[in-house]
């Protein structure tokens, strides 16, 4: 961005979103001098600064959903899209798959359509009418394109490819279980902290227990894992974690689709790995 006058100095943003301030000379200084705290300007990039990180987020939290629902994207959407930097950095170089083509996105634009370094390492140009972001656990060669990724100096805005993954069939799981205790018994010295960690790693929390919905295959299931509901000051420890259609119904652990089992895993370790160690035991 630009300078703008502000009291005898020139305040912009730089890259990091930080206001920062040079003085008439041109010097570059250290900080912002409090006296300016107040200026119009200064308030008014620190406010950009605040939307720009939000609108980042924004846009990350959209892209996580498009590949955790693996949705159909318009390809028109991309290239309106792809101009903003937020964006761009959100889907940039995600594993993409149109018709019958499979790539790493590098471009989006309305005239030439979408450009992707496909999985023979080649740049080409397609027009489909629309996308998916495969969630990584759907990807049958994960390992290999993680290599090719690492190869190709991928470096993804949005985690798809070095995503923590869980996969084990419906056939490898005890078709009358409905629930999972590999992360059950973490113990954290009052509620509020394990409710904090999992509102914090961007769960719901509802009727003291964290919630995750997944869409698949046009069905929401819910994954939830109990926290307690007892005084958010008393000890508490992870619960099983269970699968449940919206209307809370258990659903048998055969009965869980791929993407749910893999995200639902996924919650349940992040949650456990904030717990109390004691003496001895290993970090998750």
């Amino acid at each position: 961005m630009g300078w703008i006058a502000a009291g005898g100095y020139d305040v912009a943003l730089d890259g990091n979103g930080k206001v920062i301030c040079r003085n008439a000379a041109g010097r570059k200084l250290r900080s912002v001098p409090s006296k300016l705290a107040d200026e119009p300007a200064v308030i008014g990039l620190r406010q950009l600064a605040e939307w720009l990180a939000r609108h980042e987020r924004e846009c990350l939290d959209r892209v996580e959903t498009w590949m955790i629902r693996s949705l159909p994207v318009p390809a028109a959407v991309l290239a309106q899209v792809w101009p903003d930097p937020a964006w761009r950095s959100a889907l940039r170089d995600l594993v993409v798959v149109a018709d019958t083509t499979a790539g790493f996105l590098r471009d989006a634009d309305t005239q030439s359509g979408i450009g992707l370094v496909d999985l023979d390492g080649d740049t080409v140009r397609i027009r489909p009418t629309e996308i998916r972001i495969p969630h990584p656990v759907l990807l049958e060669e994960l390992d290999e394109l993680r290599e090719f990724a690492v190869e190709l100096e991928v470096e993804q805005g949005t985690r798809q490819l070095f995503r923590e993954v869980w996969r084990d069939g419906p056939e490898a799981r005890d078709p009358h279980a409905t629930a999972v205790s590999d992360y059950e018994g973490g113990t954290f010295k009052e509620l509020r902290f394990l409710k904090a960690r999992a509102t914090g790693l961007g769960y719901r929390v509802r009727g003291g227990q964290a919630v995750l919905p997944v869409v698949e295959a046009g069905h929401t299931v819910e994954a939830r894992i109990w926290l307690g509901d007892d005084d958010p000051y008393y000890e508490a420890e992870t619960g099983p974690l269970t699968w449940t259609t919206v209307g809370g119904a258990p659903l048998r652990l055969g009965e869980v689709g791929p993407v749910a089992w893999s995200e639902g895993m996924r919650m349940a370790a992040a949650l456990y790995a904030g717990r109390e160690i004691e003496d001895g035991e290993q970090a998750a």
